[in-house]
């Protein structure tokens, strides 16, 4: 008679590859958000200006340019862009609404200055650094990174630079306007938290307005709407907020963390790039910084003076920075999240819709004959 003897099988090596990567993903994924919530806590509870972003970025930063593995998952980014919105809308009054009537001409404006920001921060790329027209178009595009990155890509464009000089770009918005409109007087003291108090008597709104700001925020992704996430989420809150319908807010335990996580967001787009990298393209970063930074403040000059918005709230509107991070820097400051929302928006509309026109023109003519620019990629929707 003759026994089957069950010998346990080996995992597979594909398998057994698949287990080591996931570990070695969140153990990256834990040690980011370790730096995050050192460089965020530290500044949060010092009293720096949108200190739970701005430390988290400076930390997280640091630790990607030393070497070490930063990373975010996608998915936990698109979780953090609904939490946003949410935050964002829960501040929305009646009465804040009353103050759209001021919109339109401080949108038209808004573009005017981005399409100069473009052409001169292009023509400063091209004429200081010799860089090539596409490339130096892309760099300087105010906004909408995922699309720029998918068209750089379709060009042949020189993607770490693009990639380098727009994220120092968001950086230096996100961590130095604070500061700068604090040191001049436009802000206030920075709040210690943001959100609301947690109040059990509240929980069915706060369920109902999660859930509604949710469903809303995946259908605005879905038909991709620019920045769906965020403002899916944004615009239902605001509206159910606005109504009165609802008062509950999200918790401030929350809306610190959503802060602190953005910061590494952010931060970790420095991973994998060398300081001997970084310094090769820091002066093209900060000198077409500059050049977006003067014409921005020119036009928002204009613009007060016919129109009474608070200083703060016009700078932060037309600053050339990352959604995410001008409605977080918003919120941190206590300043009108549906006047800055609806400007940031206006300007990943125009962006999104303009750059890959303007930047194909530019290839075809810089093509020589006989070459064939490439078809067009569709972007992933994504926050800039």
């Amino acid at each position: 008679m003759h026994f089957a003897v069950a010998v346990p099988r080996k995992p597979s090596t594909l398998f057994a590859f698949l287990s080591v990567s996931r570990i070695v993903m969140l153990r990256q994924v834990v040690e980011t958000l370790a730096f995050g919530a050192i460089g965020g806590l530290t500044f949060g509870f010092l009293g720096m200006p949108a200190g739970w972003l701005s430390g988290a970025i400076i930390v997280v930063a640091a630790a990607a340019l030393a070497g070490r593995p930063m990373r975010m998952p996608v998915m936990l980014m698109r979780i953090l862009l609904v939490a946003l919105g949410i935050s964002l809308g829960a501040v929305v009054t009646p009465a804040t609404l009353h103050g759209m009537a001021t919109y339109p001409l401080s949108i038209v404006v808004l573009l005017a200055a981005m399409a100069c920001v473009s052409f001169a921060g292009s023509t400063y790329l091209r004429v200081v650094h010799g860089w090539d027209n596409v490339t130096a178009y892309l760099a300087s595009a105010p906004g909408a990174m995922s699309q720029v990155m998918a068209v750089g890509a379709e060009l042949d464009s020189d993607l770490r630079a693009i990639a380098i000089v727009q994220t120092i770009r968001v950086v230096i918005v996100a961590v130095g306007l604070p500061a700068a409109l604090l040191a001049f007087g436009f802000a206030g003291q920075a709040v210690r938290s943001v959100g609301g108090p947690f109040d059990l008597a509240l929980l069915d709104e706060l369920a109902i307005l999660v859930a509604a700001s949710t469903v809303m925020a995946i259908v605005a992704y879905r038909v991709r709407f620019p920045g769906g996430l965020l403002f899916g989420a944004m615009l239902t809150s605001a509206a159910l907020h606005g109504s009165g319908y609802i008062h509950a807010a999200m918790p401030w335990w929350i809306a610190n963390t959503v802060m602190v996580c953005f910061g590494a967001v952010i931060g970790a787009r420095f991973a994998n790039t060398s300081l001997r990298l970084l310094l090769n393209f820091v002066g093209a970063a900060f000198g077409s910084f500059a050049v977006a930074l003067s014409i921005a403040a020119i036009f928002a000059g204009g613009l007060l003076v016919f129109v009474k918005v608070p200083v703060a709230e016009v700078m932060i509107a037309y600053a050339p920075g990352s959604v995410d991070a001008m409605m977080l820097l918003a919120l941190a400051l206590h300043l009108d999240p549906v006047y800055v929302g609806a400007h940031h928006l206006s300007r990943i509309f125009f962006v999104s819709l303009t750059m890959p026109l303007v930047a194909r023109r530019k290839a075809r003519k810089a093509a020589k004959p006989g070459d064939a620019v490439k078809p067009p990629v569709a972007p992933r929707p994504f926050q800039d």
